[in-house]
């Protein structure tokens, strides 16, 4: 039976992520209850993964992520969603230690061996990252949805959250943008091979710098671009650090095919949706094409860290990034003082 899981997502990967504007209004009368104090990170701040502190050594890293499909390919599948969901234990300056998986399949439309291809995928990047799958917890769903409960550990002095950016630090990204307009090709049958390639190359490859990252003194906050693309999370960082920041378009480092791909028109609706959210601070050039502020917006599903350090440790942080294999990585941007605002240049 020939199954495209992609004919049962209303929307695929990190762009299937609620709104933020939406997410804002549910969050808004969320009572704000006394934590423990061994709670170093959790809410305040959007970061990528609660923080919890066991002892003057250790803290453990506690986060989950799963969506609906972005491919047809069920083994791709559960790499990309296992693979994004570890990213938030890096992206911490966490080291991955375990998994569970949290599984919800339409039994009555996908045979089994194509929901047993989707753990094995899942299972073959735990495997790459060194962690079990130790557990987990499934239901039976309209919509095949697949990713990972992951745990870390962390030094509780090499935390790296959202808001330690500081002003005159340097803005870093890891991964190129484009991932979400690839899956709108992808969905309208225009990819090609080479895309999809592509597409897979960067959705598949672990954000493991981020361990050595946080080890980094001149390292002052990480985060990973995901569903709300690179203006929604750099835009997290400049409010929990209470900084503006200025990105410079030309530096950033784009997908290709995506940028055909978007000055066609083609985009995904969680990127309108995205700047309808947060649009209102982030400044563009004046006459500046829509297909840029697409780009902006684009959610990426398993995206680049995006890193800010002293400018004094911008080479030492780039060097790490491309000795793992992440040749695209590139400076794209500084943080100063100023309201919580992105000015692109």
């Amino acid at each position: 039976m020939d199954i495209k899981l992609t004919q049962f997502s209303h929307g695929g990967g990190c762009g299937c992520k609620i709104a933020p504007a939406v997410l804002t209004e549910l969050l808004a009368n969320t009572p704000l209850r006394s934590m423990p104090k061994e709670l170093i990170v959790g809410t305040e701040t959007s970061d990528d993964a609660a923080v919890y502190k066991l002892n003057d050594e250790q803290a453990i890293v506690a986060t989950t992520d799963f969506f609906t499909p972005i491919v047809d390919d069920p083994y791709d599948f559960g790499r990309i969603a296992a693979t994004n969901a570890i990213s938030d234990i890096y992206a911490m300056g966490g080291r991955p230690i375990m998994a569970l998986a949290v599984v919800g399949m339409p039994l009555d439309k996908l045979p089994l061996e194509v929901i047993r291809s989707i753990l094995a995928g899942g299972e073959s990047v735990c495997a790459e990252a060194g962690i079990p799958i130790a557990g987990g917890h499934s239901i039976d769903v309209l919509e095949p949805i697949y990713g990972l409960v992951a745990l870390g550990l962390v030094h509780p002095q090499r935390v790296k959250r959202n808001s330690g950016a500081k002003a005159g630090d340097v803005l870093i990204l890891g991964k190129p943008l484009g991932v979400g307009i690839l899956s709108a090709a992808l969905k309208k049958g225009l990819l090609t091979p080479e895309g999809y390639a592509t597409m897979l190359r960067h959705t598949t490859k672990l954000n493991t710098p981020g361990t050595r990252l946080a080890e980094m003194d001149g390292v002052h906050a990480l985060t990973d671009v995901t569903g709300f693309g690179l203006a929604g999370h750099l835009l997290e960082i400049c409010r929990g650090s209470r900084l503006a920041a200025t990105l410079r378009f030309a530096d950033l480092p784009l997908i290709p095919e995506a940028v055909g791909f978007v000055r066609e028109g083609i985009s995904t609706g969680a990127s309108t949706r995205n700047w309808s959210g947060y649009g209102t601070d982030v400044a563009l050039p004046a006459g500046a094409p829509e297909w840029q502020q697409k780009l902006l917006t684009d959610p990426q599903t398993s995206g680049g860290l995006l890193i800010a350090c002293a400018p004094e440790a911008e080479q030492a942080v780039l060097a790490e990034l491309h000795g793992a294999g992440f040749a695209e990585a590139r400076a794209i941007g500084r943080f100063e003082a100023g309201l919580a605002r992105v000015e692109v240049v």
